[in-house]
């Protein structure tokens, strides 16, 4: 283990955030908010002198890293990065108790949008702010963003982006790790902008727009208003729902939209798996739900929002779906699982996954019946090696298995089964809302601080997709040399 590599790159990333804090001290002085504007000050001094001392201790030209340096990196990363990030609601005073600070700011981070507020609109502006801006630098991952601006890094820092990027294979597409960095930034930054003049467009004020669209753009889901999204205009709310869904789709796509290899695209097995789940669970919904608005324009906007908010993992809502049907509640709870596409914003399984073990399924019981067959699993046109399924099936395996874990760490809170096991869902697939007590309409509030714990580990694990925090925290790994 390169131990001090790996704590070099923590001092960079603690730099980071002390800059990232000057934007939401920005906001303070617009709106004359000098109490919060000292909170992100004091917070970025204490960053950026922790950064410092820590890259300077550990300065190293010993800068090879392997897979495991790359799991090591991401966990304390986003360990230390809530850790800090939670210091501005503490210090300010707008979330006395640290425990509720994690908890929002790991939410924030890990782009889950679930929220322990229960007065959201009491927040000030920088602090509301700041609750999205996370979405926006977790959505694409703080370690691609420092990959982008940082010029020094190992030139295997693909490590770091493997155990970073949500997905069962994560590549380059372009041959140096950093170009692809900057790629990607380039393409996340250029559809925020249009989303924010489109919002604008519509009749949101500038405030709104921006923080909306950093929830969007990160499929976070924090909002400014108590009814979410309820409150704009139809318009507002179809640009949202779009953006969602293009949030959600894998952003190598885009690359490849942009140097016109549109043959690669079509034959995107993800991406048509994709837009026909939200087809068909739209279609299924507002026909279900048609007769509580009893109106077909509304069934389908209605729809097609919560849809794409549930899919997306990103947690805006303009409807209470609590109040819907049983059959909407069970679709919107299998989407929770499902989750986007590998290489977005969005969280849960991953659509890839979804499609490779129902096609696992298929080869098995085509096997069970013609044992002598030879069958293969194919996903974009081309053979899935055997490395691949079974790292699908594993990852699979111990999703399920920290699910269970979670609820039951959970089970002592005096809430009905529904309410913990959707909780337990919406964290772990960084989805936001649930049903019951943490509905649309609900929060996390009533939870004691020990669930409130559990359910952040909770989070990161599903943000990191699970491996990197579990090999990061094993003590093997941190005494192996190499």
């Amino acid at each position: 283990m390169n131990k001090k590599y790996v704590f070099f790159l923590f001092g960079r990333i603690a730099q980071t955030i002390a800059a990232l804090m000057l934007l939401p001290a920005l906001v303070a002085v617009i709106y004359n908010e000098y109490k919060c504007l000292s909170a992100f000050l004091i917070t970025a001094v204490f960053s950026v002198v922790l950064g410092t001392v820590i890259a300077f201790c550990c300065r190293t030209d010993n800068r090879v890293i392997y897979a495991k340096e790359g799991f090591a990196i991401v966990a304390i990363a986003w360990i230390g990065l809530s850790l800090i990030g939670a210091l501005p609601f503490v210090i300010s005073g707008e979330i006395p108790s640290y425990v509720d600070a994690l908890f929002e700011t790991v939410s924030g981070f890990t782009t889950t949008g679930s929220t322990i507020l229960t007065d959201i609109e009491a927040l000030s502006r920088s602090m509301l702010f700041w609750r999205s801006f996370t979405h926006w630098v977790g959505g694409m991952g703080v370690l691609v963003f420092v990959m982008a601006i940082v010029s020094n890094l190992s030139e295997r820092s693909i490590h770091i982006m493997r155990a970073e990027m949500p997905g069962p294979v994560v590549g380059k597409i372009v041959p140096r790790v950093r170009n692809t960095a900057k790629i990607l930034y380039f393409i996340y930054i250029i559809m925020t902008v249009i989303e924010i003049i489109l919002l604008k467009f519509g009749g949101m004020p500038w405030f709104d727009s921006i923080v909306h669209t950093f929830g969007t753009a990160g499929t976070g889901g924090f909002g400014i208003k108590g009814d979410s999204i309820g409150g704009y205009s139809n318009f507002c709310q179809i640009v949202i729902a779009v953006a969602m869904i293009f949030f959600g789709i894998n952003f190598n796509l885009y690359y490849l939209l942009l140097i016109r290899r549109f043959r690669s695209i079509a034959k995107s097995t993800e991406l048509w798996a994709y837009l026909a789940i939200i087809f068909v669970s739209v279609s299924v919904i507002a026909f279900n739900i048609y007769p509580i608005y009893e109106s077909a324009s509304d069934s389908v906007r209605l729809s097609l929002f919560q849809v794409s908010s549930i899919i997306t993992t990103t947690g805006f809502s303009t409807a209470d779906f609590n109040l819907w049907p049983s059959l909407s509640k069970s679709i919107i709870l299998l989407l929770m699982c499902f989750g986007g596409c590998a290489g977005s914003t969005a969280g849960g399984l991953k659509i890839s996954r979804v499609v490779i073990l129902f096609k696992l399924i298929l080869k098995e019981l085509r096997r069970m019946l013609h044992p002598r067959a030879v069958t293969s699993v194919e996903f974009d046109g081309k053979a899935v090696d055997n490395q691949t399924l079974g790292s699908v099936a594993t990852y699979f395996a111990v999703y399920v298995l920290c699910v269970v874990t979670a609820f039951i760490a959970i089970s002592f809170e005096p809430f009905d089964f529904e309410t913990n096991l959707s909780a337990t869902l919406a964290t772990f697939n960084n989805v936001g809302p649930g049903f019951g007590a943490v509905g649309p309409m609900g929060s996390f509030a009533s939870y004691s601080d020990f669930s409130k714990i559990v359910f952040s580990f909770a989070m990161l694990l599903g943000r990191l997709e699970i491996f990197p925090l579990i090999l990061a925290l094993s003590p093997s790994v941190w005494m192996k040399k190499r």
